[in-house]
């Protein structure tokens, strides 16, 4: 399940291009001492709930799927999860915070779902990545909130589950500037706010217009962020996300920095054929044209372990076993190594987080990782610039 079309189209990319680049690899999974053929089937999501959840309808009593995958979409994937868990055939997805991935569906950590399996990083884990590039500024911070009315904001704001447990504990001052309905048209009243509580720092999980427009009203206003951190969006290249030149312009010129969970510099080997995390990221520029995407090792990985799953399985044809297989995994992978026995809560494995920052480049934006306190096998590859 990839969107194909709509607004998360280009997250979808990295996904396909997996499945192609993997597919002579993928014609049978031997089990034991048998052999199974193997179809991929390929359903659009069409970046919509409704659209993904008929998608997974026809996946699972058209194509027969056994396994379903999926990454990308706040409400997507949520409805890709619920939509497998109505019609009891396990689901791997991942790029989503396991806390969000949770909540979105009306569950609290600690729930066991039966069916649907995710990996990814927590709220938490990326809070901890943030202070750690802020404190690079030195010392502790006013930091102002730009986060949305949605649920990814709602989230973030949490009293347990969001940002303040772990930055209040590092001596930060969490300042929030009032949440807006993306996309966004207007955020004067967020930077006034930025002003009035002498916010030096500014995270968020804007979209890249959204987060260009706040800058550019900020500059306006003659407030200038000493550094930006923000998830969702900005993990890619803002010149993926969208074709706005003057977005490319604003959003180069305030260096945001963001999360890191796979990039060519990471030290991990595919557990297909020991492709290793550069060798992904050459050979999707060399096939595409393109520079390499985060998703593109997670996408690897969640191949990489339904592949795993079926191999595993005391029967890779009956949906209750594979999806016994999916929650006793631990498989090393082109993203780490990926354990859903350890939690931090049912039904999750947890990707460790770098920092890293966009610095302007010859080829557009290159991402440099500033952090590794979580992930000390993966190397720094630049210094953090603040503005």
């Amino acid at each position: 399940m990839a969107p194909l079309t709509g607004r998360l189209a280009p997250l979808g990319k990295p996904l396909t291009y997996v499945l192609k680049a993997l597919a002579p690899q993928l014609e049978h999974v031997r089990n034991g001492s048998s052999r199974y053929d193997v179809s991929v089937a390929v359903r659009d999501s069409r970046s919509d709930p409704a659209a993904a959840r008929q998608a997974v309808h026809d996946l699972v009593t058209t194509d027969r799927a056994h396994i379903v995958l999926t990454m990308a979409g706040t409400q997507v994937l949520p409805a890709v999860a619920d939509a497998c868990e109505e019609l009891r055939v396990p689901c791997l997805s991942t790029t989503f915070p396991w806390q969000a991935y949770v909540h979105a569906r009306g569950a609290a950590p600690g729930h066991h779902f039966q069916w649907t399996y995710h990996f990814a990083w927590g709220l938490d884990d990326i809070a901890t990545v943030f202070a750690e590039m802020w404190e690079q500024t030195g010392g502790t911070h006013t930091i102002g909130c730009l986060w949305n009315d949605d649920l990814q904001g709602s989230l973030l704001r949490h009293d347990r589950y969001g940002f303040a447990p772990v930055t209040s504990a590092r001596g930060h001052d969490m300042a929030d500037l009032g949440p807006y309905r993306e996309p966004a048209g207007d955020f004067r009243t967020q930077v006034g706010r930025m002003r009035e509580y002498g916010a030096d720092i500014v995270t968020s999980a804007a979209t890249a217009a959204d987060l260009s427009l706040f800058h550019r009203q900020a500059r306006q206003a003659g407030l200038r962020p000493r550094l930006i951190t923000c998830s969702r969006w900005l993990t890619y290249p803002h010149t993926h996300t969208t074709t706005a030149p003057d977005v490319h312009a604003e959003l180069a010129d305030a260096r945001v920095a963001t999360l890191v969970y796979w990039s060519p510099a990471h030290p991990y080997r595919s557990s297909l054929d020991g492709t290793t995390c550069a060798d992904l990221a050459h050979a999707y520029r060399r096939d595409t044209g393109e520079s390499w995407l985060q998703p593109l090792g997670l996408a690897h990985a969640l191949v990489e372990t339904a592949h795993h799953a079926l191999s595993t399985a005391d029967d890779p044809t009956d949906h209750a076993a594979i999806a016994r297989a999916l929650a006793g995994t631990a498989l090393p992978t082109i993203a780490g190594t990926l354990d859903w026995k350890r939690g931090p809560t049912p039904n999750i494995a947890l990707v460790r987080l770098a920092g890293g920052q966009w610095h302007p480049g010859p080829k557009g934006p290159d991402l440099a990782i500033v952090t590794n306190t979580q992930t000390p096998d993966v190397p720094i590859t630049g210094e953090l610039q603040p503005t």
